[in-house]
C-alpha cells in the first residue's frame, strides 16, 4: 500500500497535529506501509520560522518521506484574515498541481483537517485518478471559526465552505473523526453522508515517547500545547493568585500561538509574573520530562457548544506521563475525565479552576491514584501504535465500489474519546 498524507502542519512545527501526523506516518511505515507526506514549509506559530521561497523541497524526517511545498507564510503573531486565508489556500492549491504530476506514486490519499482546504487535493485524486480517499477530520473548523468570531454566520464564505465540505464528505471513502460527538455533528450538519463512512480514530498518544520519567517533582503545574483562541488560559492564569495564597506554585505555559502576547500582558497587568512563566517553544524531546516533574497538567477548553467534540492531544500526553489533569469545557473532555478517572473538570472561571487545583494539591494520594489510572487508560485505549495498526487494517478493507470502509479503533463507544 502506498499512502500520501496531506497535512497543513508537520515537524519541525511543534503543534499537536504536527506530532500526531508524524507519529501516524512513522508507525504506518514500521508496519510496512509506503508513506509520503505533503506539507507546507514550517511556519506555525506564525513568525517563528524563516520564510522559504523555493517551489518545493524533498527529504526525509526520521525515516518519513516528506515533500515541503511553497505556500504563503505569515510572519507575525495572530495574523489577520487575509494572511490566514492566504496561508490556508495556497498550500492546498499547490497540492493539486503536485498530484497532477505525481498521481502514479500513491494508491490512497489521506487529507488531514483542519484547515478544511487540505481536502482540495483529495478531489482530483478521487475523481480523476480513482484513488481511495480518507478524510482525517480533527476539528469542526467552520463551526469553531464562527464561535470564536473569525467567520460570520450566514456569510457567503460560510456558505461556500459548507458546499465545499459537502462535496468532500460525499466523495470520501472514509471519514476518520477523533470522537463520537464529532462524527455525530458531521452527520447532523450534512444529512446525506453515509454513516458507514464515519469511523472514530482517536488522537491518542505515542506511549513509547510519552512516559513517566523518573525525576523529582517540582512545585509547578503545566500547560503544554498551542496557545490559541480555543483555550481558556486567561482564567487559568487568574486562578494562580488564589492558588498561591496557599501554595508556592508556578504555572508553566509551554508553547506558542496566536494569543501568547495577550496572555503575557494579562500576566503582567495582574501582577502574576512570579507565578506564571512562558518558556516558549521547546523541543518535543524535553516535554515528557517537564510533564513528569509537574504535579498537574491543565487543559482548559472554552465552554462553547462548538468545542464539545474536542479532546486536546495534551490530555493524553499528561495521562501518559502519569500526571492528573484539570480540564475545562463540556462534552468529550468531561467524558474522558470520567471514564479514565485521570482528570477533573472545573468550571470556566478562575475560582473554580483554583479550587480544583487546590483540591488535588491538598490530596497527594489522589494525585498519584489519578496519575496511575490515566496511564493505564491510555495504555489500553489510546496508544498511537495500535491506532496506526487499526488504521492500516481499515484502509486495506475499504471497498470503494460498495463504500463499506471498515476501521476499528479497538474500543467500544463507551470507551471512545
Amino acid at each position: 500500500m502506498r499512502i500520501l498524507i496531506i497535512s497543513q502542519h508537520f515537524p519541525p512545527e511543534k503543534s499537536g497535529n504536527a506530532s500526531r501526523i508524524f507519529d501516524m506516518s512513522s508507525h504506518l511505515r514500521k508496519l510496512g506501509v509506503n508513506v509520503n507526506v505533503l506539507a507546507p514549509y514550517p511556519s506555525f506559530p506564525s513568525g517563528s520560522f524563516k520564510r522559504k521561497w523555493s517551489i518545493s523541497e524533498s527529504g526525509t524526517l526520521n525515516g518519513v518521506d516528506l515533500v515541503n511545498l511553497f505556500a504563503w507564510q505569515p510572519n507575525r503573531e495572530d495574523p489577520g484574515f487575509v494572511g490566514r486565508i492566504a496561508y490556508y489556500l495556497t498550500f492546498p492549491l499547490h497540492t493539486i498541481i503536485w498530484i497532477l504530476f505525481n498521481f502514479s506514486k500513491f494508491d490512497v490519499i489521506i487529507t488531514s483537517a483542519p484547515p478544511i482546504f487540505t481536502g482540495f487535493g483529495g478531489i482530483p485524486a478521487k475523481l480523476l485518478f480513482k484513488k481511495k480517499w480518507v478524510m482525517d477530520v480533527r476539528d469542526l473548523w467552520i463551526n469553531a471559526s464562527i464561535s470564536l468570531g473569525f467567520l460570520k454566520k450566514g456569510s457567503l464564505f460560510e456558505k461556500m465552505s459548507r458546499a465545499y465540505e459537502q462535496i468532500c464528505y460525499s466523495n470520501a471513502d472514509m471519514i476518520c473523526v477523533t470522537t463520537e460527538e464529532l462524527g455525530q455533528d458531521i452527520s447532523r450538519t450534512y444529512k446525506s453522508i453515509d454513516m458507514k463512512k464515519i469511523k472514530v480514530t482517536p488522537n491518542g498518544v505515542d506511549t513509547d515517547f510519552f512516559y513517566p520519567v523518573d525525576v523529582p517533582k517540582k512545585n509547578q503545574i503545566i500547560y503544554a500545547g498551542n496557545i490559541g483562541h480555543a483555550q481558556d488560559l486567561e482564567d487559568v492564569i487568574l486562578a494562580m493568585k488564589k492558588v498561591n495564597e496557599q501554595f508556592d506554585l508556578k504555572l508553566l505555559i509551554v508553547g506558542d500561538g496566536d494569543i501568547k502576547g495577550y496572555l503575557e500582558k494579562i500576566t503582567i497587568e495582574n501582577g502574576l509574573t512570579d507565578y506564571v512563566e512562558f518558556p516558549g517553544l521547546l523541543p518535543r524531546e524535553e516535554i515528557p520530562k517537564m510533564l513528569s516533574e509537574s504535579l498537574i497538567g491543565v487543559a482548559p477548553l472554552k465552554k462553547l457548544k462548538t468545542l464539545e467534540y474536542a479532546v486536546p492531544t495534551k490530555v493524553y500526553e499528561y495521562m501518559a506521563c502519569r500526571i492528573p489533569f484539570v480540564g475545562c469545557g463540556e462534552g468529550e473532555i468531561r467524558k474522558l475525565a470520567e471514564r479514565s478517572s485521570g482528570g477533573i473538570i472545573a468550571e470556566n472561571e478562575p475560582d473554580s479552576i483554583a479550587d480544583t487545583i487546590l483540591y488535588l494539591l491538598k490530596n497527594p494520594e489522589k494525585q498519584a491514584e489519578m496519575g496511575k489510572k490515566g496511564r493505564a487508560f491510555v495504555d489500553k485505549h489510546y496508544s498511537r501504535q495500535q491506532i496506526a495498526a487499526n488504521l492500516k487494517s481499515g484502509l486495506e478493507s475499504i471497498d470503494v465500489e460498495k463504500q463499506i470502509p471498515i476501521v476499528s479503533d479497538g474500543i467500544s463507544y463507551a470507551d471512545s474519546q
